[in-house]
């Protein structure tokens, strides 16, 4: 069915209330976006901050005379008699067929592919992860795991135990065990990432090879022959003796989630247990490796 959007250009102060009084007036969804392009790459644990120049948008049923809400919004004290807004028709499509054809197969170095279930495969003889996007975890799209794929398809991984901390959809540990790793090992604090990595484990008919915990059920005495972390600096930091004492002596590390201006901080610190490289960088990212010592 067609809709008519009313899209507000807003603050972080006001976007809740701006929410409130839409839903009151028969809205049915309400999204917040980013008005300026200032993405909030780290927020604090538990907080889900806006952005400064917030655009509040509202969906109505196309039938939606909107003139009585926009009058009723320009007489809210908060906004003082300023109302910055545009009403757009939306065509009515398709939506889920849109956002299916919006991925496609990606290649990650040499032998690495990482392919939606609806496309065909561009080369059967490669190594084919088969990866549908799905709630807030890593596809492949995101520069982060982009660098730990390529990281990991640079490997040799016969013979080795995997051991992919933070594992959100199982991307990685997927990936090196169809790169030849013996087994793997998958840590997340989320059940909804285990979950989602089982899944994608048995998709890719590898899940008789991974074994997925929460931290407080993993196996106290793992030592990994490769470890990849693609989280964020802060838990990075914070988490970096557990994840030194999950590394083998010899054993080879990749952290990424890392803005280029946290990495030189997050490589020192994990020069304590490891012989670290230089930062590799993509867009605004960066991942660090290194050899335990």
């Amino acid at each position: 069915m067609p809709w008519i959007q009313l899209r507000i250009h807003s603050s972080s102060e006001h976007a809740e209330a701006l929410s409130d009084l839409l839903l009151e007036e028969g809205s049915v969804s309400i999204t917040f976006e980013d008005g300026k392009d200032t993405p909030i790459f780290e927020p604090k644990l538990g907080e889900t901050p806006l952005w400064a120049d917030t655009v509040v948008v509202a969906l109505f049923d196309a039938g939606t005379d909107l003139t009585p809400t926009v009058e009723m919004l320009k007489q809210q004290p908060f906004l003082e008699g300023k109302l910055n807004y545009k009403i757009e028709q939306i065509e009515d499509k398709d939506w889920v067929r849109e956002w299916m054809d919006s991925f496609h197969p990606i290649q990650f170095g040499k032998r690495l592919w990482i392919c939606p279930s609806w496309r065909e495969i561009p080369e059967p003889e490669a190594v084919n992860v088969i990866l549908d996007p799905g709630l807030a975890f890593g596809t492949g799209t995101h520069p982060t795991t982009a660098l730990c794929l390529e990281w990991l398809d640079g490997l040799e991984l016969q013979g080795k135990q995997l051991v992919d901390f933070g594992c959100g959809s199982g991307i990685l540990a997927v990936a090196g065990l169809k790169l030849g790793a013996t087994n793997a090992i998958g840590i997340d604090i989320d059940y909804q990432a285990i979950d989602a990595s089982r899944d994608n484990a048995k998709r890719n008919g590898v899940d008789d090879k991974l074994s997925l915990y929460l931290p407080e059920d993993q196996p106290k005495d793992i030592q990994a022959d490769v470890l990849v972390a693609n989280i964020l600096a802060g838990p990075l930091r914070e988490l970096a003796p557990l994840i030194a004492e999950l590394v083998r002596p010899g054993g080879k590390l990749a952290l990424s989630g890392l803005l280029q201006e946290q990495a030189e901080e997050i490589r020192e610190f994990y020069a304590q247990w490891f012989e670290m490289d230089e930062a590799v960088h993509k867009e605004d990212w960066s991942r660090l490796t290194g050899v335990r010592k």
